[in-house]
Order: C-alpha cells, then structure tokens, then sequence
C-alpha cells in the first residue's frame, strides 16, 4: 500500500504528508491528538503474555502535536507542481500533454523584467513555449486560457500526492479556491 497519511497540526492546517512508519512512529509516542477518516493499514506486533497479538491502526489524517506556525504559506515552484496545477494543458493552445512535452513559460519574460514565481508562469507545450518565445502573449497574438494563481496550502498538498484517498480529498477541498481544478 502506497497510501500517505495527511498530517494536520493541532489547529486543523495540513502541514505534510507521512509514511505509514512515520505516522506508527508519531502514534506510538502519543503524539498524534485527535484523528480522521478511515482505517488505511494496520500493523500487527508481538504478542503478550496472554497470547493477545498487538494491533495498531493508522488512519488516514492525523492531527499532532506541537507548535502552530502562523507564517505565510509560500510554496515551492517546481515545474511537476505546476504541470499538476494546470492538470499536464498547455494553457495556450489547450492540449494534453504528457510530462517529457512540457516546459515552464513565464508569462511575462525574465528577459523583459518578469519574475520566475507562481502567478507569472503557466504549463506550455514545447510547440507554443517556442512560438511565444520572450515575448508576451498579446505580442505573440496568443491567448492566455486561464489565469495563473499561487496554490494555497491545501490545494499544495494535493499537488504533491498522486494517490490522495477519498477521505482525505473531502477534508482537502473544502478549502481549494475555485482556481483548482481536481483532475
């Protein structure tokens, strides 16, 4: 099983995803504080005395212990987030593409003063990248299909999780912005 447990701090804000070892490690030592969802694996241990087999059960979001960052979340701008975010479509002539196909644009070119952060970047096919080339859409005579925006905390982790489980999702999307598509 492949699954990851979604990590909360003690306020409800997903913070990570776990390992299965991580999350028996964090329940072991009493350090998860409240849980949610279902089941997803348990792991049997030794026996006692009494013949009685160890059992112990890891959900699937787990809410720990521990400080509560109040920090803006700013994350990571890395091309298979952003290709995740605008679900592998060149936003400029609408294909489907696959990963090997695909290629960062900045909206605004670094060559003209644009900045290499989330809502200056869009997915571009290798065919549309070159077109465009260092020049903005409107000089190009290309449109734009959506706007580019900086995902939230929540819609972060999904982007980083190619398996999230039902359970996990609904916690998840209640908070997505209407920007995320779920594919």
């Amino acid at each position: 099983m492949n699954a990851k447990i979604l990590r909360l701090n003690k306020a409800g804000t997903p913070v990570s995803w776990l390992s299965r070892e991580e999350t028996a490690t964090l329940l072991v030592k009493d350090q998860v504080i409240w849980s949610l969802g279902d089941t997803v694996m348990e792991i049997r241990g030794g026996y006692n005395r009494k013949g009685d087999q160890s059992i112990l059960r890891l959900p699937s979001i787990v809410a720990c212990d521990g400080k509560v960052h109040k920090e803006n979340f700013d994350p990571p701008l890395e091309n298979k987030f952003l290709f995740r975010r605008d679900r592998n479509i060149c936003l400029y002539c609408g294909g489907k593409f696959g990963v090997h196909e695909l290629s960062r644009d900045h909206v605004n070119p670094l060559s003209r003063g644009g900045k290499d952060v989330w809502t200056n970047v869009v997915t571009s096919c290798r065919r549309c990248n070159n077109r465009k080339a260092d020049r903005t859409p409107e000089d190009s005579h290309m449109k734009l299909l959506a706007i580019p925006f900086v995902p939230n905390q929540y819609e972060f982790l999904y982007l980083c999780n190619h398996n999230v489980l039902a359970d996990q999702m609904e916690f998840l999307s209640v908070r997505f912005s209407k920007n995320i598509a779920i594919s």
